[in-house]
């Protein structure tokens, strides 16, 4: 099946059959996406004469590809059952993410660490799947070499560029992001502590 190999491309193989599936059965447009920095996939419901489209990074490994997917079919069924009366990460979804990811972790497709990870993960979602630290942390481990550190990693003070272009110097972390000042035009921006930044220097 034609869809199926495709599949297998961006993700465990073993995966690739059941998504597959879901693809047809909901009647989703399934789009394999260019990087976009801002997210690593999207859900768009039916509206007027489109139906669901789901769109995936192509940059991902393929632990990650299949967690957003999943993450992304989540959206869907919580829309099929709910339509926009519930929040986009709330129980419904998490529920619906837990249901949809089960086959994957009886298949046994991830890694021990990435299981365990997602296994946490769902017995205490407290955030959506992409923005959990310790999940992200495991699928990152699988990510290819990179001439970048996370920005956690950093010590404060340092100085950083991101993909743009744009200076950063490291500033404190508030709850859950860090506070960097921008030496291009002077605005604070807060950034996950999983950004993938290039050092340039240690400030004072």
């Amino acid at each position: 099946m034609e869809k199926v190999q495709v599949l297998t491309q961006y993700m465990p193989p073993a995966a690739a059959p059941l998504i597959a599936k879901w693809i047809d059965y909901f009647q989703c447009e399934f789009k394999i996406s260019r990087n976009r920095a801002t997210k690593l996939g999207d859900y768009r419901h039916p509206f007027k004469d489109s139906g669901h489209k789901i769109s995936v990074n192509n940059d991902l490994n393929r632990y990650a590809f299949l967690v957003t997917t999943v993450h992304e079919f989540a959206h869907l069924l919580t829309w099929n059952e709910y339509k926009n009366k519930v929040k986009p990460h709330g129980q419904e979804w998490k529920n619906n993410f837990k249901r949809m990811m089960s086959p994957f972790l009886e298949q046994s497709v991830f890694p021990e660490d990435i299981q365990q990870a997602i296994l946490t993960y769902l017995s205490n979602p407290s955030a959506s799947s992409c923005t959990d630290l310790q999940l992200s942390r495991a699928l990152k481990r699988y990510d290819q070499a990179y001439n970048s550190s996370r920005l956690e990693e950093i010590p404060l003070n340092t100085v950083f560029t991101i993909k743009d272009g744009r200076k950063f110097r490291k500033g404190e972390r508030l709850r859950k992001r860090y506070r960097c000042l921008c030496l291009d035009n002077g605005n604070i921006y807060l950034f996950n502590p999983l950004a993938e930044v290039t050092l340039l220097a240690t400030g004072t």
